[in-house]
Order: structure tokens, then sequence, then C-alpha cells
């Protein structure tokens, strides 16, 4: 029983370093005024050579329309397991949208970045809309996108 209880501690030691704790993350999107249909955005996660790790949100659902959210088309090949159960509908000019993802607490304080494409059909792609590094000091602090994004925060 003793040998039994020693490999059963053993095995434990070895699986916990694996498990991955993951907390909710709110993103806070307000988007510009621009005047026309609306807007597909794309929320991803990047490492710190900005190479695309994960997906968290698309807004948007005609699939068709994501090659223009070119960055984060590129990252994830476009394959539909990487969007699968996170998108939703597109955001009207001057809109904001506010969704609650789940997120890797090795992703928090360890040089990766959240970033937003945005695309409007019959307007400009903003690949890297906004980039914003994902700390638990930048927490709640809005910064201001290059595109069809007004501002953009994240809550923990």
């Amino acid at each position: 029983m003793n040998n039994i209880f020693r490999r059963a501690c053993i095995a434990g030691m070895i699986m916990l370093p694996g498990m991955v704790q993951a907390r909710p993350v709110t993103l806070v999107t307000q988007l510009q005024n621009y005047g026309g249909n609306g807007a597909y955005l794309a929320f991803y996660v990047t490492d710190a050579t900005g190479k695309y790790k994960k997906t968290l949100w698309v807004a948007g659902k005609k699939s068709k329309y994501y090659k223009h959210l070119s960055a984060w088309a590129r990252g994830s090949g476009l394959n539909t397991s990487e969007f699968d159960g996170v998108s939703g509908a597109s955001v009207g000019s001057g809109k904001s949208l506010k969704v609650t993802v789940e997120l890797a607490d090795t992703l928090i304080d360890a040089g990766y970045e959240i970033r937003v494409d945005s695309a409007v059909e019959d307007g400009r792609d903003h690949p890297a809309d906004v980039r914003l590094p994902l700390t638990k000091a930048g927490a709640g602090k809005p910064a201001a996108g290059r595109g069809y994004v007004n501002t953009f925060s994240y809550d923990m």
C-alpha cells in the first residue's frame, strides 16, 4: 500500500506543472464613428516576437470576410478550430463590444500581447489596430486604436 501511495504522489508531482490555471478576462472595445457597415474584429494573443498564439474572440459571423483581418488570418491560418465557439456578431459604427474570455495565467506578465485587427466592408483593413502588453498593471487602462477602434481595454 505504501508503494502505491508513493507512486501516486510522484505521478501527481509530474502532472501538476502541466495543469494550466485560467482566469476570466473582459475585453472592452469602443469603435470610432466611421459611418459604414459593421466592423469585423479579431482579438488574439501574440508572443514577444509577434508570433500568433491564440484567438480570444472574433466579432463578425461571415467567415468569408475573416481574410481581411490579415495579421490574425495569417497567424491562425483561418483554421476553424482556432475560432469555433469564440465568435459573435459584427459591431456597428460608434458602438461598443464587451466580451469575457478565458485566458491562461501563464500568458500574463510573460511578454505576450493582446492584439485587435479590424476591417469594414468597403473600408481599409487595420492589422494590429490595437497592441497592448498583457500585464496585470495594464488591466483597466484604455488604449487608443489606430483604425476603427476608438479605445480598447481589458480587465482581469
